[in-house]
C-alpha cells in the first residue's frame, strides 16, 4: 500500500507523516522524502547552484524514485540518497529503507508526476494559509539550512510562489483526501489513520485465504 502526502512548503506534510508513523508504527511503514531525490548539482560552481530552481519537478529524479517504489513493493530494500541542502550536492551516504507493508511518500510535488501519483492508494493533500506556510519555511530554513532570512525571501518570491501557484495547486484536485489546517487537524488524521487500519486488515486477510 502506498500513500502520497503532498501540499506546499510547510503546509504540515511532515507533522501529519510523523503522525502516521506513530500512530500505524513505524515497523510498518517505509518512509521516503521527495526531498531525498533532489538532482545532484556538484558539477555547478556554488552560486549557480543557489539559482537553482528547486521547486520545479525537473529538479528531482523521478526516474529514481519510481524505480525504488517498485523495488519495495516487490520486497526489495532500497538505498535513498542522502542530500546536503547547505550546499545543494548528493552525499555519498545512502539511507537503506526496507520493504514494509505500507509506503509513505511525503513531499511538494509527488501529485504532479501522472506515474507516481497512480501507484498511490491514498493521495493526502495538506493544506495551510500561506503566511503559515512561509513563517514555517523561514524557520526551517534558517535554523535548519544556514539560510540569511532575505535568500530565503528572494527564493521564495523568484520560485516558490511561483511554482506553488504552477505546479502544486494544481495537484490538488488529484487528493483523495485535502487536510486543511495542517498537521493540526487531529480528526482528519484519525480518520486517514483509520483507514490505513482497515486496509491493512483487508491485506492481512487476503493473504490468509
Amino acid at each position: 500500500m502506498l500513500i502520497g502526502v503532498a501540499g506546499g512548503t510547510g503546509a504540515g506534510k511532515t507533522t501529519i507523516s510523523r503522525a502516521i508513523l506513530d500512530h500505524v508504527g513505524a515497523d510498518r511503514i517505509a518512509y521516503l522524502q521527495h526531498d531525498s531525490y533532489y538532482r545532484d548539482l556538484s558539477h555547478l560552481p556554488l552560486e549557480e547552484r543557489r539559482r537553482s530552481n528547486f521547486d520545479h519537478p525537473d529538479a528531482l529524479e523521478d526516474t529514481l524514485l519510481l524505480d525504488h517504489l517498485r523495488r519495495l513493493a516487490a520486497g526489495e530494500p532500497v538505498y535513498v540518497p542522502t542530500y546536503d541542502f547547505t550546499r545543494y550536492v548528493r552525499l555519498p551516504a545512502t539511507r537503506r529503507v526496507d520493504p514494509q507493508p505500507v509506503i509513505l511518500l511525503e513531499g511538494i510535488l509527488i501529485f504532479v508526476n501522472r506515474e507516481l501519483r497512480e501507484m498511490m492508494d491514498i493521495r493526502v493533500y495538506v493544506d495551510a494559509d500561506a503566511d503559515i506556510r512561509l513563517i514555517r519555511r523561514l524557520k526551517r530554513d534558517i535554523g535548519e539550512r544556514g539560510r540569511s532570512l532575505q535568500s530565503v525571501i528572494d527564493q521564495y518570491l523568484d520560485t516558490v510562489r511561483p511554482m506553488h501557484l504552477e505546479f502544486v495547486v494544481p495537484s490538488k484536485r488529484y487528493a483523495d483526501v485535502i487536510v486543511p489546517m495542517g498537521g493540526e487537524n487531529v480528526v482528519a488524521l484519525e480518520m486517514i489513520c483509520a483507514r490505513i487500519e482497515r486496509m491493512l486488515g483487508d491485506i492481512t486477510l487476503e493473504r490468509a485465504d
